[in-house]
């Protein structure tokens, strides 16, 4: 069995008790036409067979991690309900539960006075951080790295926001000496810092950046929508470990619950130090937060209509796995930790290979060796298709050359850029299946190797 069915029954039993909250309206059955439904749901089966195996733990490329049972089960339950939670009226026992879930987030991040809400996702979260950013430094640029997810400078266009890029140095990691050239020109606002690239998992600085802040005056926003939940975990260097541990210190946070946080998608966070940011968010729905003087979620969001079925998935799972360290969470992130360590270290003994860099969380990026960079391009390609075909599914990243020409003195660099392998190893199964990842990757190489010569 793949995919596990066991929970249904759980499911089953939950409708029955919400089913009981409401015995005293008048009876009303909505005619559902089995047989119609039947059919569709069958046909949609057949269709969903043409995907990739996200769920199986021989699927390491992009970042698709499968929501954990009890995700799938809440959010499913609150679907009979189909709570909106950008109002009371629509949403009571949904909003309760995304504020507590996002107050657990943000005490995770050592925050216990903050404003904060689910988003549709981390772009919108981040749009949001950006646009607090811009109304409190009007004109001023927002920077982010060269490696920063491209979101950043898309969604600074949207804003009408000044931005550029900061180099980043060898490891994918902001360059702090680069930024301080960019600091004493005066004009900017706000520096985005990225916990966790979504290219190579790389986390910036953050404590060398903050040294810069009382000279400099700027807003420090960390994108953390990859690599936030490392925040509880110890087994990271210990550069990595710094930078989570003043976290607390900057002024907003994106964190996504759909990646590491066992989500399904459409479930992002943003969290902002200080609560009188809210006041950028204040309007007028007369017809809409009407029914109680509590807070509305509406109220300090951009986005109106949003799934309460969210806020229960991500409630429920904090519930059955609560965000602290050395918990089951917390050691199954580990676990995935531990996998991107050990598929380095074959890599790093493997004379076919050349590893890009050493992972600072669960993302690992290597080549092949060869002589010049369109040949490492053409062979990571070749070991890409030749992989899947084994049931070994890999991604492909392009990177620029700025991040190797120190580290490659024998490569002849004939293009700009290179594509290197990329495994993202999320799961936390990950690490029992190494030994078999590494078994069809050898068997693929050597194939891939023989071919080219």
């Amino acid at each position: 069995m793949f995919l596990e069915k066991e929970s249904l029954g759980v499911l089953r039993d939950a409708l029955e008790q919400l089913n009981e909250g409401f015995k005293d309206l008048p009876v009303y059955n909505p005619p559902v036409d089995t047989e119609a439904l039947g059919k569709i749901l069958s046909d949609v089966a057949k269709r969903m067979q043409d995907n990739y195996p996200y769920f199986h733990p021989m699927y390491c490329g992009q970042m698709l991690k499968p929501p954990h049972p009890i995700a799938r089960l809440a959010y499913a339950l609150a679907l009979w309900i189909n709570p909106n939670n950008h109002a009371l009226d629509g949403g009571r026992a949904s909003s309760a539960m995304e504020k507590k879930a996002v107050a657990e987030i943000a005490k995770m991040f050592g925050w216990d006075i903050h404003l904060g809400h689910l988003c549709s996702g981390g772009t919108m979260a981040n749009l949001e951080a950006l646009w607090v950013s811009g109304r409190l430094s009007p004109g001023k640029k927002v920077v982010a790295s060269d490696q920063a997810h491209y979101t950043h400078e898309r969604i600074c266009r949207v804003l009408g926001l000044p931005f550029d890029f900061v180099p980043c140095e060898s490891r994918g990691r902001m360059d702090p000496d680069a930024l301080r050239v960019l600091l004493d020109k005066g004009d900017i606002g706000t520096v985005v810092v990225t916990m966790g690239t979504t290219a190579t998992g790389s986390v910036d600085p953050l404590l060398e950046i903050l040294k810069l802040r009382p000279r400099h005056d700027f807003r420090i926003h960390a994108d953390a929508a990859y690599g936030g939940f490392f925040k509880l975990v110890e087994n990271l260097d210990q550069e990595t470990l710094s930078a989570f541990e003043c976290i607390h210190e900057v002024d907003s946070i994106v964190v996504d619950p759909h990646k590491h946080g066992l989500q399904p998608y459409g479930c992002g966070c943003v969290l902002f130090k200080d609560p009188a940011v809210g006041q950028f968010y204040k309007h007028d729905s007369p017809y809409t937060y009407f029914s109680s003087k509590d807070l509305h979620l509406g109220e300090i969001s951009l986005e109106c209509s949003r799934p309460g079925a969210s806020a229960v998935a991500l409630w429920a799972t904090q519930r059955l796995l609560p965000l602290v360290p050395n918990g089951t969470f917390a050691g199954d992130l580990a676990k995935s930790r531990n996998a991107a360590k050990k598929l380095f270290e074959m890599i790093q003994n493997d004379p076919r290979f050349m590893p890009v860099m050493a992972p600072e969380l669960d993302i690992l990026v290597w080549v092949p060796k060869a002589e010049s960079a369109g040949r490492i391009s053409s062979l990571s390609q070749a070991i890409f298709v030749e992989a899947a075909a084994r049931n070994l599914h890999l991604a492909v990243a392009n990177l620029p050359a700025s991040l190797f020409i120190e580290g490659w003195k024998d490569v002849t660099w004939d293009q700009e850029n290179v594509a290197c392998l990329r495994s993202c190893l999320m799961k936390p199964e990950h690490l029992d299946w190494i030994e078999r990842i590494w078994e069809v990757l050898d068997k693929t190489t050597d194939r891939v190797l023989k071919i080219g010569q």
